[in-house]
């Protein structure tokens, strides 16, 4: 495919400079031929695509986020272990104030002698019941039957 484009190119130029060397010849003769400028080849300048550089910097900011992921998943490592010891310390500590002991005998050469209280008695008094009644709409409700009394 790529030497019929050549061929094809070649035949274009060739036809390109007959027609030239034609046109040079039928020109007058009191103007100068022009010489055929040939451009030189330029070479493409260097370039950076933007995507090269934002690329860059993504790749620094996922490090530095990854970076960052990692230290605080060993710093909540770090406190969960801490907070598993503690727990163990506590857990010694209750197990070792719920094991059971033997209480101390009572005294039984002082025997006890119990003493009688300072305060007055209190007056007992009669209970206040509350008369049962019937109303019309078929509720209840209570009524006082009388005020507290003392018993006699």
């Amino acid at each position: 495919m790529e030497k019929a484009h050549t061929k094809s190119a070649l035949k274009f130029v060739k036809a390109s400079s007959q027609s030239a060397v034609s046109w040079s010849s039928s020109a007058t003769t009191g103007m100068a031929n022009p010489k055929s400028t040939s451009k030189e080849n330029t070479k493409p300048q260097e370039f950076r695509l933007h995507t090269q550089q934002r690329a860059a910097k993504r790749a620094m900011f996922n490090y530095s986020v990854a970076t960052k992921l990692y230290l605080e998943e060993i710093q909540k490592k770090r406190i969960d272990k801490l907070q598993k010891m503690i727990d163990e310390e506590e857990i010694k500590l209750l197990r070792k104030e719920m094991v059971p002991r033997a209480q101390l005998m009572p005294y039984f050469d002082r025997p006890f002698f119990p003493q009688r209280s300072n305060r007055p008695l209190t007056i007992p008094r009669e209970p206040s019941f509350l008369k049962y009644c019937s109303s019309d709409n078929g509720l209840y409700h209570f009524e006082q039957a009388h005020a507290w009394k003392p018993i006699k």
